[in-house]
């Protein structure tokens, strides 16, 4: 098959690779879509640590089960797909409780981080085991099917901290998953959705996927403008989706006493945390990891139209193109959201 391999940092090239062998509890499908995640790009160059080469990226994906294990029973050749990023062994205490997302031993699709190696979804073919596998309905696209596993890491942060619809939420970073958050935020009934991100571009996608307000703290304070629109309080939640120390400080610094903070970007393995800010006013602190349950809501809220995904991506295109669009997505090209590559 072919497949998008990282054989070095910054070095990627289409190459031949066996097909993956399909296990009696595995299927092995065809992939018709595959996101290129800002992770893979951080990855890119080694920096997240989570890509040691030599290793083929991608988690973000839909396809056409092409064959099944003998121990399969829920799937057959010809299944519209997609799955989870997160291949848990359903038997430790954690998958046992239904936390799936904390599995002891847990792997990611498209990940190398020393402890594992998992071969991803760039590439013609990938294998899974069913038991992350979901069935697609025929009248969603492949394109917007690949980001149904981004569309879950937007829902399960919304279902660690459930705001109130008059509540003021406070989604800092507007990439794709902090506009995904923001859809998912108006969807639930949200009606105070400020967006934060220093892109005007990216502030007016958010307008468009239903902030009522946005702020660029290369304009203005912050802090300070969400403090005095809400009578010196702060927002009662932040959703953070970026993962650097300075996003994380905002995401703590808008918040009310007692408000909460739920911080889902995960770029920076280490963040200064303002801690007195954090004791003093009482704030709570939740981490996001990954989804937990939450894809058939996701495909469900895409193929109702609930949650729109057309406007995040910028371009389709063949393997063949995907190196190059690595090196322009590296490079911060503005013309650039997300890119769906279509083996």
């Amino acid at each position: 098959m072919k497949a998008l391999l990282m054989s070095e940092y910054k070095s990627l090239s289409v190459v031949d690779m066996p097909t993956p062998d399909v296990g009696d509890g595995d299927v092995l499908v065809r992939v018709r879509a595959c996101g290129i995640c800002g992770s893979d790009i951080h990855g890119y160059d080694g920096s997240t640590g989570r890509r040691i080469p030599p290793l083929v990226m991608g988690h973000e994906a839909a396809g056409v089960i092409e064959r099944v294990g003998q121990g399969v029973r829920d799937f057959a050749i010809g299944d519209r797909v997609t799955f989870d990023s997160t291949v848990s062994c359903g038997a430790c205490d954690f998958c046992r409780r239904g936390q799936i997302n904390l599995c002891d031993n847990r792997t990611v699709l498209g990940v190398s981080c020393g402890d594992y190696r998992r071969h991803g979804a760039l590439a013609e073919y990938v294998a899974v085991p069913s038991r992350i596998l979901y069935k697609l309905p025929d009248r969603l696209p492949f394109e917007h099917a690949a980001l149904i596993e981004a569309v879950s890491i937007a829902v399960h942060a919304v279902n660690r901290h459930r705001p109130a619809p008059d509540d003021v939420v406070v989604v800092v970073g507007s990439g794709m998953i902090g506009l995904l958050t923001i859809q998912v935020l108006a969807a639930r009934g949200s009606t105070h959705i400020v967006a934060i991100d220093i892109d005007s571009r990216k502030l007016a996608l958010a307008r468009q996927m239903g902030a009522t307000r946005t702020l660029n703290p290369r304009e203005c304070d912050v802090v300070t403008s969400i403090r005095n629109a809400t009578g010196g309080r702060g927002a009662d939640v932040s959703f953070e989706v970026v993962g650097h120390a300075d996003t994380v400080e905002t995401s703590i610094g808008v918040v009310r006493k007692g408000g909460t903070a739920v911080l889902v970007g995960n770029l920076s393995p280490r963040v200064e945390l303002p801690l007195q800010v954090v004791v003093s006013r009482e704030i709570s602190v939740l981490g996001s990891c990954a989804s937990n349950g939450e894809i058939p809501e996701s495909i469900d809220l895409l193929a109702r139209g609930v949650v729109n995904v057309d406007p995040i991506i910028s371009l389709k295109a063949p393997l063949d193109d995907a190196p190059d669009l690595f090196a322009r997505l590296y490079r911060g090209d503005p013309s650039l959201m997300k890119v769906v590559i279509q083996p």
